[in-house]
């Protein structure tokens, strides 16, 4: 009984903190839960903390539904599609440690130029390759919303949370098909989905205030930390594969 509600306690922990990070700058859930899921059940990932993350993107989408910014989505969107399935296939053919490690180095080489001004503006391309990026990133490493954010990094807070809330339900929905599609989704993985949720809508519920607090000219240096420590993970998954 104790045993499991230490375990209980301590998954709930962890997505309250992703959620929380997540409501707050506009991605982090995987960022966080993965890695530290990962060691107490495998079986939570993906299907389970997708099914959470969707929850939770449908909240921050709502909350910040006036600010969403439609025109960019389907851009972003189709390079998500188009990244998972490259992702897909060249994971076929390169180890995914090389990836990861090439991903998570360009991820950092744009968190340092970006913050010494270099300015990548929002336009149709650069967010097609930015999502693309996002996919292949997403498929090899299961951390994949960088990318993105980068890319929105000198927009309004709830502008940005509510884009990448919109982009990420899409890119969700697709994955959670074809993981239906392959039998990955089914009675254990809703279950394991039901364990997360308390944590995730705490967390949600939580970052409200912060996020409020970022909006006061912090959300871009908030962006850039978390895309740094990003792709700082993404590089240490080719060292330590436990990550």
């Amino acid at each position: 009984m104790t045993d499991s509600l230490i375990h209980l306690l301590s998954i709930n922990f962890i997505t309250t903190l992703g959620a929380l990070l997540q409501g707050s700058v506009g991605f982090g859930l995987g960022l966080i839960s993965v890695p530290l899921l990962t060691l107490i059940n495998p079986r939570f990932i993906p299907a389970p903390l997708l099914m959470a993350a969707l929850v939770l993107n449908l909240l921050i989408f709502h909350r910040e539904l006036h600010h969403a910014e439609f025109k960019t989505v389907g851009w972003a969107v189709c390079g998500r599609l188009a990244g998972a399935v490259i992702g897909g296939s060249i994971l076929k053919i390169i180890p995914a440690n090389y990836l990861n490690f090439l991903f998570g180095t360009m991820v950092i080489i744009a968190v340092v130029l970006t913050s010494i001004k270099l300015k990548i503006p929002p336009a149709s391309k650069n967010i097609l390759l930015a999502g693309t990026a996002s996919g292949v990133m997403g498929t090899t490493s299961s951390i994949g919303g960088a990318p993105l954010a980068i890319i929105f990094q000198n927009e309004q807070g709830p502008r940005i949370r509510a884009t990448l809330s919109v982009i990420f339900i899409f890119g969700t929905i697709l994955s959670l098909l074809t993981l239906l599609f392959i039998g990955r989704l089914g009675v254990t993985e809703i279950i394991l989905t039901l364990q997360l949720l308390p944590g995730v809508l705490l967390g949600f519920l939580l970052s409200k205030k912060t996020a409020a607090a970022l909006d006061r000219g912090f959300i871009r240096l908030a962006i850039l930390l978390v895309s740094g420590v990003s792709g700082l993970l993404v590089i240490l998954k080719t060292f330590f594969i436990h990550l």
